[in-house]
Parts: C-alpha cells; structure tokens; sequence
C-alpha cells in the first residue's frame, strides 16, 4: 500500500489525478504541508483499496461514479487497520475532497454519496479551580523575561479565564479596543461578534500592561506584541502556559483553552442561564454550550462521591 505522493504516480490516470491534486492544493487552497501530504496519502489509500476491492485497475470515472456501500466498505478497511473514529473522520474528509476534485475535473457537478462519518466520543473538558486558575496566570507572569512581558501574559491569561475568549480572539484585539470600557466586543469563529464583559481585574492587568509595554500601540495593529514588536505568537502562550503548569504541579489538561471551559464551568456553576452562557461564549448553536452542564453535573457528582459518608 502506497502511504504518500511520492510514490509510482503514472500506474494509471487516477495516480496522475492525485498528482495534479498536489498542485491544486498548495497553490489553490493554500494548504499547509502536513495537509497536502495527509489528503494526497488519503487518496492513494483510496485507489489502492478501490483497486483491491474492484479486482482490478480504476479510472477517474470510477471515482465520479463511486458508491456509498465503497465508501463505507473504505471506512470500514481503515477501521480494520486501527484508525480512530476521529481520525477516520479526517480520512474520510480527505476522500470527499478527493472525489470532488476528480468530479470537477472530469467536467461533472461533485454529487457525493452521503456516508455519515465515525461517532467521535465526546470528552468532557476538564475546567481548573478558580484558585488554579490565577495562580496559574501569576506564575506565568512572574516566570517572564522581562516584566512587560510578564504584564502582557497576564492580562492574556485573564483575558481567557476573565471574559471567555479563545486564545486567537485574544490575539486579535487591537489598539483600537482601547480605551476598555466595561464590556468588549470580540470577534470569534466564522467572524461573528460579540459582547463580553470585562472585569475590573482583567481591565487593570491590560492598562497594566500597554503602560509597561515598549512598543506603542497603533489603532490598527495587534494589542499584544511579542518581543520585537511584532504579533504576539500563539504558540507562545501555549509554552508560557505549559512552563508555568509544570512549575506548579497542575495537571497537563491545563491548557490555555482550558481557560475558557473553566470559565463557562464555573458561571454555570454560580446559576449563570444556559442561552446567556452561549452568547458569552459565542457558541453557534445552544448543543455546543450543554456541554458544560454535563461538567458541572460531574463536578457534582464528584464532590458528592468524595463528601458523602455513604456514597
């Protein structure tokens, strides 16, 4: 079984169809690297089983005219093989996008048969005690270079667990949300905007940081600046989070995203309303945010287990 493009690309049509979809997708779609190899590595997979599966050599046509029962019967092999629900979720997203490149270009309109991915188990996330929490932004600033740079990963790590926000909807504030009032509008996934509130601690911990910080912020550009001045990297957040986790002896679920559940856990938690825990969090739909109350229905039941003298 071929697992990349850098295989026998001109065994026959369908391999030199894979070959263009390289080209297409780095130069069209603009996928990273690591995506243009998984999908092209998904759709020789696919060739190979609709090869073994068939008995015999495919064209493009076969794969304009493929069949749910195939694609099942596809899932079903790479099941076999060990894959994941969610990672066969992924390779069957590849196919997709496969197929209806190969459709597209045999001049076809893309018609798919519909083959419902694998159930992905749903995970619960794990929120931080509040105390966890601030201490965890404190370390994190206190463990800094320099202390603008301290000031800045504080109010970053505030910003998460004060207001909710995504780590890149942190990131993507600019000069122009000064001066913080009491409420902050964020724009979130898919560019839909909200209103947030911002804490009087959350509101200190930025002014804090924009008088320590070196580099002066301009209306247009990024609120938090990384050491050049430059957009502050994601990335690291991520390690200044992991450092100062590790330091503290919190468990490795203390992500900065987990931040934001603990945020949306402990609001709940107080009696917060499940509508007005979406629109804080910016949820699209009302089953993204029940999640949190099977957290807290396990926070409970922990708390109930551990307290109980009969449980």
């Amino acid at each position: 079984m071929r697992d990349g493009p850098d295989d026998d690309l001109s065994s026959s049509a369908c391999r030199a169809l894979a070959a263009h979809w390289v080209s297409f997708l780095q130069h069209d779609r603009r996928r990273s690297g690591h995506t243009v190899r998984a999908y092209v590595a998904t759709a020789h997979r696919l060739i190979d089983f609709l090869e073994r599966h068939r008995g015999g050599p495919i064209e493009p046509g076969d794969l304009v005219e493929i069949t749910a029962p195939d694609l099942r019967a596809f899932v079903a092999q790479r099941r076999t093989d060990g894959l994941g629900a969610a990672s066969a979720a992924r390779e069957l997203s590849g196919v997709r996008a496969f197929l209806k490149y190969a459709a597209e270009r045999s001049g076809e309109t893309p018609s798919l048969p519909r083959v419902r991915a694998p159930r992905r188990p749903r995970t619960l996330p794990r929120p931080a005690a509040p105390a966890d929490a601030v201490s965890l932004a404190e370390d994190a600033a206190e463990a800094a270079s320099q202390p603008w740079i301290g000031a800045r990963d504080l109010a970053v790590l505030l910003l998460l667990y004060g207001a909710g926000l995504r780590v890149a909807e942190a990131l993507s504030l600019t000069g122009r949300d000064l001066p913080l009032g009491a409420t902050l509008r964020v724009t979130g996934k898919r560019s839909k905007t909200r209103i947030v509130p911002v804490m009087p601690v959350v509101r200190e911990a930025i002014e804090d940081y924009v008088r320590q910080c070196p580099w002066p912020v301009a209306s247009d550009a990024p609120l938090f600046v990384g050491a050049r001045g430059g957009p502050l990297n994601p990335d690291l957040v991520r390690r200044s989070v992991a450092a100062a986790r590790r330091r503290l002896g919190l468990p490795e679920s203390l992500t900065p995203h987990a931040l934001r559940h603990s945020f949306a856990t402990h609001l709940l938690a107080r009696g917060a309303d499940l509508r007005a825990l979406q629109e804080l969090l910016g949820h699209a739909s009302l089953s993204s945010t029940q999640i949190y109350t099977a957290v807290d229905a396990a926070r409970l039941l922990d708390v109930y287990r551990h307290a109980h003298p009969r449980a």
